[in-house]
């Protein structure tokens, strides 16, 4: 899939905020009303070097700055939903990662449609207790907690995705630089 088809998701999936301003979260506000779409950075343009940004639906937490990820972004790596972050003001969509949630964030791509095999894995992921976050014609985006097991998950995904007309990926566990595992889940064991 182009990065030109990658943007074109994006703009189908999102719709614009209601505000340009966020609500100041208090403790009688009703939870829609602190939604909001951030717009986070998620990499680079391979042929025009520009950045890429992408919005992703969070709610503002009690500290400036800081948001929690209602759902797993289709672009944005090394977050999942639930993950707070906190958003940098100097630099246009950079964030660091403030506390996990424990959710693994998997990317599922198709070279074309196909909504019978969307609905066979979202029931298996389901069964898991894993949920759909984002679903386009092209891609799919899951958030699952990781006690699920690494090993029970790439089987699940080896079962359904056969790599010729679809392909997956996890979303937040490797570095986007050096392919390493995060191993952000190895704090979560221990606590």
């Amino acid at each position: 899939m182009r990065w030109a088809d990658k943007i074109g998701i994006i703009a189908h999936q999102y719709t614009e905020p209601r505000s340009n301003t966020l609500k100041p979260m208090t403790d009688d506000a009703p939870f829609a009303d602190q939604e909001t779409l951030l717009e986070l950075y998620a990499g680079t343009h391979p042929v025009n070097n520009q950045p890429i940004f992408e919005k992703v639906l969070a709610t503002p937490l009690q500290n400036s700055g800081d948001y929690r990820l209602l759902k797993s972004p289709l672009f944005v790596r090394g977050v999942a939903a639930l993950d707070s972050i906190n958003v940098n003001p100097d630099s246009r969509g950079r964030f660091i990662v403030v506390e996990r949630s424990g959710n693994l964030c998997i990317r599922v791509f198709f070279r074309e449609p196909n909504e019978a095999l969307e609905m066979q894995l979202t029931a298996e992921i389901e069964k898991l207790a894993g949920c759909l976050d984002i679903k386009t014609d092209r891609a799919l985006v899951y958030s699952i907690h990781f006690g699920v097991g690494f090993s029970a998950i790439e089987q699940l995904m080896s079962k359904w995705i056969n790599g010729d007309s679809s392909s997956w990926i996890y979303g937040n566990v490797y570095d986007a630089d050096s392919g390493e595992p995060l191993n952000w889940w190895q704090a979560l064991l221990q606590a």
